[in-house]
């Protein structure tokens, strides 16, 4: 896009109390590297925040809209991870029962003693797939089940963490397929999305394409500014290599392509903008219950969020991490110089690739969603979601130290 095109000013709605947020949003555009993005906070089931600016395409000829949706990569996790709960309380699915017992093919080389609980807090040992995929296997469903059937864990399963950028979503959205009887976008759209009013997708129609923004990927580095990038380009065979290499056309233009946007990939794949993530989120901040309906118990819920599994060195993103059954914890790695994703001690959320956001705080009722199409660097948080944050904090209870 010409550098000397102007971005869009910032339109919607924001509170008084958040002019501030207004200003944060407003600064990243003009000055903090963001091409376009959308910002929404809810408070107790109230919309505080409704922001969206800048630019949907990397050619500067169409403005980000209200209703533009965008790929959330990795934000896409919890809305997966909400299915499996749902049938978990259902009484339909143990979380620490065998994969296996759902699915027999699965147990084959070493993966017998594998549990669904392993998978969603990342430790089962299947962060990628070690054979090359052919172009276009991220958008064969049976493909894909097939390949993960015949690969063998990296490590003891449980052992060790290691996060499940792309496996993930064909690992527990398989599980869905069969015990919940229909696919996962389907059952998605079914018990969660539908129900709360979401423009959220796993899986998007035809008819909503000319929504999506464009996604810009990362700059190129050629020198690695971390022990993530070393492992990219010096250990090819490392999981982390694999997981960013071996994506059968997901990257690097799979994400804009109309083949990416309909697959429906549990774990990196959903489509949807601000509002609808804090709108969830909203809903989680508030013990799982929107009006009469309630998505989740409370204690469903607690146990979802609840830490069970944290490293120092994560086997993939080579930083710390902390996770949940679906979600991740706050990350605060920066006493260490590392990557962080600092967005509340008592929050739970996810962070997508490039430095989309949403979470939910429950001690503040609030939820937060933040989306966006220039990828940012890092393997976490970059700088415009931590500005967002901040600025929300300071708006809610005028409190740095909370983060």
């Amino acid at each position: 896009m010409s550098a000397s095109k102007a971005i869009p000013q910032s339109a919607g709605h924001c509170a008084p109390a958040f002019d501030a947020v207004r200003a944060a949003f407003e600064h990243n555009l003009a000055h903090g590297g963001e091409l376009g993005a959308s910002l929404a906070v809810e408070i107790d089931g109230e919309c505080v925040v409704d922001l969206w600016g800048g630019w949907a395409d990397t050619e500067g000829a169409t403005p980000w809209q209200r209703d533009t949706l965008s790929v959330v990569f990795s934000n896409t996790k919890p809305a997966t991870a909400l299915c499996i709960h749902l049938l978990a309380e259902a009484g339909e699915l143990d979380l620490d029962q065998p994969v296996a017992r759902y699915w027999p093919a699965f147990a084959a080389a070493g993966k017998d003693a594998i549990t669904p609980r392993m998978v969603l807090d990342h430790s089962a040992g299947l962060p990628a797939l070690r054979e090359r995929l052919p172009d276009g296997a991220a958008f064969d469903w049976d493909f894909m089940v097939e390949r993960i059937e015949r690969e063998a864990p990296f490590w003891a399963p449980g052992t060790r963490v290691g996060y499940h950028a792309l496996t993930y979503g064909w690992l527990l959205g398989e599980l869905v397929r069969r015990i919940g009887g229909c696919s996962l976008g389907e059952f998605f759209r079914r018990q969660v999305a539908q129900p709360l009013g979401l423009d959220f997708w796993i899986g998007l129609p035809a008819s909503e394409e000319s929504r999506v923004a464009t996604i810009a990927p990362p700059a190129a580095t050629s020198v690695p500014r971390n022990a993530f990038e070393r492992a990219l380009m010096e250990e090819p065979q490392s999981p982390t290599a694999l997981y960013m290499k071996n994506t059968g056309g997901w990257r690097p233009s799979g994400f804009n392509s109309r083949a990416g946007h309909a697959a429906e990939l549990g774990a990196a794949g959903g489509i949807t903008h601000a509002r609808s993530l804090a709108r969830l989120y909203g809903t989680l901040a508030c013990g799982g219950q929107r009006g009469g309906f309630r998505l989740l118990r409370e204690d469903t819920l607690a146990k979802a969020t609840a830490v069970s599994s944290a490293t120092h060195d994560d086997a993939c993103l080579r930083v710390p991490t902390r996770f949940g059954a679906g979600f991740m914890r706050q990350m605060d790695n920066r006493a260490r110089g590392l990557d962080s994703a600092c967005f509340g001690r008592d929050a739970f959320g996810h962070v997508g690739a490039g430095g989309s956001l949403a979470f939910a705080s429950p001690s503040r009722r609030l939820g937060f969603g933040y989306t966006m199409n220039r990828m940012g660097p890092g393997v976490l948080l970059n700088e415009r979601a931590d500005r967002l944050v901040q600025a929300v904090y300071e708006a809610v209870d005028g409190a740095s130290r909370a983060l």
